[in-house]
């Protein structure tokens, strides 16, 4: 069992306990605790600070802003500081400007290791941590404190969990920011071992220049979780002891390489490119060598990942599964590998493990519709067909051009016994507005549009508020090009929830169907502003497309005119 694997199982035992209340709590400074209490003198020297900062920024925030965010910090710093003791730099408790340049602490024997730490307040399923991508580049791991007590000015006692930490180089970030859940971070009792880890390979220059800490000591947990032995680098491949080692120059002679391959890194690309060939020509025994060859210079997530696809077109799934794992220790974000291992463990037949890789994937990017397509063929294989129907509603939802795929699967019938059973819902209850909305999706889903906006019509006539039934209605005279009620049906849904996004988005594609870029434009916008808000980016990145392609559109017809 690899550390990482370790790790997250103690993470699980310790989210059990945490929902007993059952931990783990010592007051020993420098010793483990997952429980810190915060109080007295200690918490009202923290509080005196916070109002330093509070007003010290006051012209620029609202000063109870400043206090309780500076409040949260400065408790999640204090129970690291507390837990590592002499092992990390003091709690920065000077009221400057200008923040801590993204670094909360460093090693105290090596400042080029940062350590990041996030506070946050609210319930263990819902609460989530946020790190940006300067945090991610500047520190070799974020630790996370789950405090139990809202944060405010009058809190006598604050009782603080150490939630868990995550290496940054498992966070695959270049831009924008990413949260993540109690659930995907590692157990807190193995940040002190990992630090030591980092600190030593730094101390004995085990890596190159270009390879950060963390990488160099997941690379070696790894290698021994797969029990393989690193290979000797090429420089010393079939040579003797006493051999005088060739130039990376002469090498490349030896070995055919091309003279533009003059480093470590360039033999990497080589190898790289030489797979990626093989694999688009179909060659997946040559395309696997080839990426070996390039794990042995760098142990890399895209790389594991490619050697699952290759084992997966091979029929290789169990090899498959191995790679895609790696993929998934290397960085936990990456929803496409969690696809892809869910892929290879239907193929052989496990298809509960298969559902919770596809349910993995939708948590990271609920907007990819294949993943619910792959996770409603799960479903209907262990018989779960309500399951199945709901995410092929969603698939097509996404993406349209699966509802034809569907009906040639055979996939209506499960959509028919769908539509049957709101009708019998109607008939306990013929007030019931959600079994009408129901039933209409239900039609809707069978592209029987008229017979879904009946019942539409009827939710809305039980329950005159019924934003979602405006909505779906207006979808359903959109798709019969009815343009005019299209509109009037968004337009009430947004007088009922001004911010329902998309309702402002499709309004913009009738507008736009019009002729009327200006007021497409305009709910394009809105759409994206409130994607903005709520954090929905894949969204938010169409909006601003269509905002842009219709501006570009208008300027074209201008200089035509």
């Amino acid at each position: 069992m690899d550390w990482i694997t370790l790790l997250r199982s103690l993470q699980s035992d310790f989210i059990k306990r945490l929902t007993s209340n059952s931990l783990l709590h010592c007051e020993i400074e420098g010793q483990y605790s997952e429980l810190t209490v915060i109080s007295g003198d200690r918490l009202k020297t923290l509080r005196e600070f916070c109002w330093l900062m509070a007003e010290k920024y006051k012209r620029t925030s609202p000063v109870r802003d400043v206090f309780i965010n500076n409040l949260k910090g400065k408790l999640g710093e204090e129970v690291v500081k507390e837990r590592l003791a002499n092992f990390i730099t003091e709690v920065d408790y000077e009221t400057k400007f200008g923040g801590d340049g993204n670094i909360d602490f460093t090693l105290n024997y090596d400042s080029k290791i940062g350590v990041e730490v996030k506070s946050r307040h609210g319930s263990i399923d819902k609460v989530r941590w946020s790190v940006s991508s300067q945090e991610v580049a500047k520190n070799a791991v974020v630790v996370c404190v789950l405090i139990q007590e809202e944060v405010n000015e009058a809190q006598p006692e604050y009782h603080l969990f150490l939630a868990g930490f995550l290496p940054t180089q498992m966070i695959k970030l270049r831009t924008g920011k990413i949260s993540f859940g109690i659930n995907q971070l590692l157990y807190g009792g193995g940040l002190w071992c990992y630090l030591e880890q980092l600190q030593s390979s730094t101390n004995h220059q085990d890596f190159s220049s270009n390879s950060s800490p963390s990488h160099q000591v997941f690379s070696r947990s790894a290698e021994k979780a797969m029990g393989n032995l690193t290979p000797k680098p090429p420089s010393l491949q079939g040579q003797g002891e006493n051999s005088k080692p060739l130039s990376f120059q002469e090498r490349g002679l030896e070995r055919g390489f091309p003279d533009e391959v003059k480093s470590q890194q360039d033999l990497n690309i080589f190898y790289l490119k030489l797979a990626d060939e093989c694999f688009a020509k179909g060659e997946y025994e040559a395309a696997i060598n080839h990426y070996n060859q390039a794990l042995q210079l760098k142990d890399d997530a895209d790389i594991y990942y490619k050697l699952g696809l290759s084992s997966y077109k091979l029929g290789d799934y169990e090899a498959a599964i191995t790679n895609f794992s790696q993929t998934i220790q290397l960085t936990f974000n990456d929803g496409k590998a969690y696809n892809k291992r869910g892929l290879a463990r239907y193929q052989l037949g496990n298809y509960q493990e298969a559902i919770e890789d596809y349910t993995q994937a939708i948590r990271i990017n609920p907007h990819i519709a294949v993943a619910y397509k792959n996770r409603a063929e799960a479903r209907s294989q262990i018989g779960d067909n309500q399951g199945a129907i709901e995410d092929y509603t969603q698939a097509i939802k996404i993406n349209p051009h699966y509802a034809d795929a569907y009906k040639n699967q055979g996939i209506a019938r499960y959509f028919i016994e769908y539509h049957q059973g709101f009708s019998q819902a109607i008939k306990v209850n013929p007030q019931d507005a959600v079994a009408y909305k129901n039933r209409g999706d239900a039609r809707a889903d069978l592209e029987d549009y008229q017979g879904a906006i009946t019942d539409y019509t009827q939710a809305i006539k039980i329950k005159s508020n019924y934003v979602d039934a405006y909505y779906n209605r207006g979808n359903s005279h959109y798709d019969l090009g009815d343009y005019e009620a299209a509109i009037e049906d968004y337009t009430q849904s947004i007088k009922i929830n001004s911010n329902y996004a998309n309702a402002y988005y499709n309004r913009g594609n009738v507008y736009s169907e019009l002729g009327d870029k200006q007021l497409a434009i305009a709910d394009f916008r809105k759409a994206a502003d409130i994607y903005r808000r709520e954090g929905k980016l894949e969204a938010l990145k169409d909006a601003r497309e269509r905002v842009s392609d219709l501006e570009i559109g208008e300027s074209l017809d201008i200089l035509n005119f």
